[in-house]
């Protein structure tokens, strides 16, 4: 997928090619892709690597549940964080997420949300310089030992520290 995005001019705009701080942010080539609809059948040009990986998760999703046919997309970005909590946890369950105010997005944990209306949302921020607060972070998963860190945002630009999530999740 890089290659093919290196080799042609895209002229969609919602696959304008990323800066490469912007990939490393995202983690993933994919953040140019727009690949509306299904494997073999997109609405844009283009979509062959990204028809295998999904290809590949639909065949994964139909095996692990012995089903015929299965749709691996989310409708949003939201209804798939739902997804991930009600699959893996129950209400009232503890989940560690960044305030909305500091950046954080509404579905993890805003009281506006049905995240944080039925699980227990305890919120992290940032500190004075726009920065998380990783060793408040820990502190707050220390004392409140949630079952779930979110380590997502929507309006942070800055540089997560991934290890230092992972390191705070592992002791609790």
């Amino acid at each position: 997928e890089k290659q093919r995005q290196e080799d042609h001019v895209e002229l969609i705009a919602s696959e304008n090619y990323a800066s490469p701080r912007v990939l490393e942010a995202q983690g993933s080539v994919l953040t140019n892709k727009y690949a509306e609809g299904y494997p073999g059948k997109r609405y844009y040009g283009g979509c062959e690597f990204v028809d295998i990986a999904e290809q590949l998760a639909i065949d994964r999703v139909k095996q692990l549940f012995g089903a015929d046919y299965a749709n691996v997309q989310p409708h949003s970005g939201s209804q798939a964080n739902q997804a991930v909590y009600f699959a893996l946890l129950n209400p009232g369950d503890t989940i560690l997420g960044m305030s909305l105010a500091h950046g954080g997005h509404l579905t993890h944990g805003a009281k506006v949300n049905l995240s944080g209306k039925i699980l227990n949302a305890v919120q992290y921020g940032v500190n004075d310089q726009g920065l998380i607060d990783y060793d408040a972070v820990e502190k707050l998963a220390l004392e409140h030992k949630p079952k779930m860190v979110v380590a997502g945002f929507s309006a942070y630009s800055q540089v997560v520290d991934w290890a230092r999530f992972r390191a705070i999740a592992d002791k609790i």
